[in-house]
């Protein structure tokens, strides 16, 4: 019995396309698209009767993948760092609610919350009720500001 190049392929990539989803995309997206190129070839040796054309196929599209596709489809997919927590703070602009002194903590409105305030280090302070500020570091639950 003659091995039917064709459906080894299709069988293939069909399987790790399937990988790949059954696992959650371990492998970045690589199994999905290395097994996409050898259903393509597989599909295409079936339409043409031609293994040879097949594997020829499945071969040059998994090779363009690898050479030039992979790094494209890797950053394609990577996330821009969001700032979390209180590094998104920095640099937002903060209404000064309660005088911010070197020595006398005051309060800042930053985002409809309530945040305690003082001068950054260097900064001119006091800052008076009114004032805009601009958030420079966190310094516990301590906001750093400066004009």
């Amino acid at each position: 019995m003659a091995v039917q190049w064709n459906w080894v392929l299709i069988v293939a990539g069909a399987l790790l396309v399937l990988v790949e989803v059954a696992l959650g995309g371990f492998a970045g997206f690589d199994l999905v698209l290395i097994g996409s190129s050898f259903l393509v070839g597989g599909a295409l040796g079936l339409l043409f009767g031609n293994a040879v054309l097949g594997l020829v196929v499945a071969s040059v599209l998994c090779v363009a993948y690898i050479a030039v596709g992979r790094r494209w489809v890797r950053g394609r997919m990577q996330r821009q760092g969001l700032p979390t927590n209180t590094d998104a703070l920095i640099g937002q602009q903060a209404l000064v609610t309660e005088p911010v002194a070197e020595h006398r903590p005051g309060q800042v409105r930053l985002r409809d919350e309530m945040w305690r305030a003082r001068p950054a280090p260097g900064a001119a302070g006091p800052f008076e009720a009114g004032t805009l500020v601009t958030v420079e570091a966190v310094d516990g639950v301590t906001l750093l500001v400066r004009r």
